[in-house]
């Protein structure tokens, strides 16, 4: 008997919540995948799961030692790993989480590059708004904008995105061009749903907070430089999503000598202990960003 084998088999165990399904993912029988988790048992003299018809569940003792051994067997399989990279080139699927605008607006143009670089990498990535649970779902990395609430989860920064008010040529040919941050109280401002209803200007050391209004609220900053494109409002946009429909007369910086707060672009992970493929992912993003 290896305990630290079956202190592996142990962790696989509980991830997949059932022997079967444990046995199923590393090819071995059920019957022998149940008799190495009760020598292990009878080894640190302790239950660990207790077993019913259904399903497995954690002891106190169980719990305790899941989670110094789920670290432990990582730290190990990392170890393998990155020795492998002596030799090889990262491979795997990379599973991301990206909010919408990001993916498609800064991540697409320079995917092609890291696909390059990286051939033995595979991606999985999950478009979506919402916060996804790291530890509970099947991630590798979560790419967040803006603030980030307080949690246990591991936080990277990648970059600061410059931002600048936005708006369409005729929009101010009806509505006039406001020439300090104060006017902007009585234009339409094209507002995300999860910021607040004051928008704070930078001109040097001097900073002015004025409360905005308007007809849109959304939560895609695409529909927000659409709805700007088509005179409805003024936006507060990344000047990379802004520079193509500048370069082509659509829309018109306002305010020049003023900025926005930068937006931060976050790399979250569960643990700081990540895999080859996870890792030139994140550090290619703040490289290119930066």
């Amino acid at each position: 008997m290896n305990p630290l084998n079956d202190m592996a088999l142990f962790v696989e165990v509980v991830k997949a919540k059932s022997f079967r399904g444990a046995a199923e993912t590393m090819g071995m029988p059920n019957s022998t995948l149940s008799r190495r988790i009760s020598e292990l048992e009878k080894v640190i003299g302790l239950r660990l799961l207790n077993r019913t018809t259904r399903r497995i569940e954690l002891t106190e003792a169980g719990q305790l030692y899941f989670e110094r051994s789920k670290r432990i067997v990582e730290e190990a399989r990392l170890a393998h790993e990155q020795l492998g990279e002596l030799l090889a080139q990262p491979s795997g699927v990379v599973r991301a989480s990206l909010p919408v605008d990001f993916a498609t607006i800064f991540l697409a143009p320079r995917m092609a590059e890291f696909a390059r670089r990286f051939p033995g990498i595979s991606f999985d990535f999950d478009l979506t708004p919402r916060r996804v649970d790291l530890v509970a779902e099947p991630f590798d990395v979560a790419i967040r904008m803006g603030e980030l609430p307080d949690s246990n989860l591991i936080a990277r920064q990648l970059a600061l995105i410059p931002i600048h008010l936005y708006a369409s040529p005729r929009y101010l040919e009806l509505h006039g061009e406001p020439v300090h941050p104060r006017d902007l109280s009585g234009h339409e401002c094209l507002r995300m749903r999860t910021a607040t209803e004051t928008w704070t200007l930078h001109h040097g050391p001097q900073i002015v907070e004025v409360a905005v209004g308007g007809r849109f609220l959304l939560n895609n900053v695409g529909m927000i430089e659409r709805l700007a494109i088509f005179d409805l409002g003024i936006a507060m946009l990344a000047d990379e999503i802004a520079a193509k429909d500048v370069a082509e007369g659509n829309l018109r910086r306002i305010l020049p000598d003023w900025h926005c707060p930068p937006a931060p672009v976050w790399a979250v992970t569960e643990t700081r202990l990540l895999p080859a493929k996870t890792q030139r992912f994140i550090e290619f993003l703040r490289e290119s960003l930066g």
